[in-house]
C-alpha cells in the first residue's frame, strides 16, 4: 500500500470526508482533525469526532470506516457535509456524491483517494489532559471529541 501527500496538511487544508455504516444506513462528515502514522506495527489514519455528532453513531456501531479524499472543486460539497447534520438532512440528495460500497463500509465514486480503515481504538479526549487554553477554546460549548484509530486495511484510487 502507498498513498503520498502532504501529510501535514492533508486534513487541515484539504479535508476529508469520514462515513460510517453500511450501504443502507450510514452518515458522512468532513473532518479536519486527523492523522497518518503506524500504531500496533500496522498503517493507520486518526480521526477526532465530537460525541455530538450524528456520524458518532455510526463510528461506534460499525468495525469498519472509510476517509476519502478529493480535488478542490468539491471543496464547496465538503464545507456543507462538515456543516450540516445527517439527522436534519438527506446529505446524499443534497451533495451531488454517488455512494459506493467500499469493502465493509461506504466511500463515493467522486473521491481520489479512500482509505478503508478497520476500527483498532476508540477512546474519549480528557479535558483534564488538554491544556486550560485549548479546553476553553475548544470545549467551552460544544461537547468533547472522541478519538478513532482505524487500521488502513485498503486505499483505492480513482483513475
Amino acid at each position: 500500500m502507498e498513498f503520498k501527500t502532504d501529510i501535514l496538511s492533508v486534513f487541515d487544508r484539504q479535508w476529508a470526508l469520514l462515513t460510517a455504516g453500511n450501504e443502507e444506513k450510514f452518515n458522512t462528515m468532513t473532518v479536519s482533525w486527523g492523522g497518518l502514522g503506524t500504531i500496533w506495527n500496522k498503517p493507520a489514519a486518526t480521526v477526532y469526532v465530537r460525541t455530538s455528532r450524528y456520524t458518532h453513531e455510526f463510528l461506534d456501531q460499525n468495525e469498519y470506516f472509510t476517509l476519502s479524499f478529493y480535488p478542490e472543486e468539491y471543496r464547496k460539497i465538503l464545507g456543507v457535509l462538515g456543516s450540516k447534520s445527517g439527522r436534519e438532512m438527506d446529505k446524499m440528495k443534497d451533495s451531488g456524491l454517488t455512494p459506493v460500497k467500499t469493502g465493509e463500509s461506504v466511500s463515493f465514486e467522486e473521491a481520489q483517494v479512500t482509505l478503508l480503515c478497520r476500527k483498532l481504538f476508540t477512546q474519549r479526549l480528557e479535558l483534564s489532559n488538554i491544556p486550560g487554553q485549548i479546553v476553553k477554546d475548544m470545549y467551552s460549548t460544544d461537547a468533547p471529541h472522541d478519538m478513532y484509530i482505524g487500521e488502513i486495511v485498503e486505499i483505492l484510487r480513482r483513475d
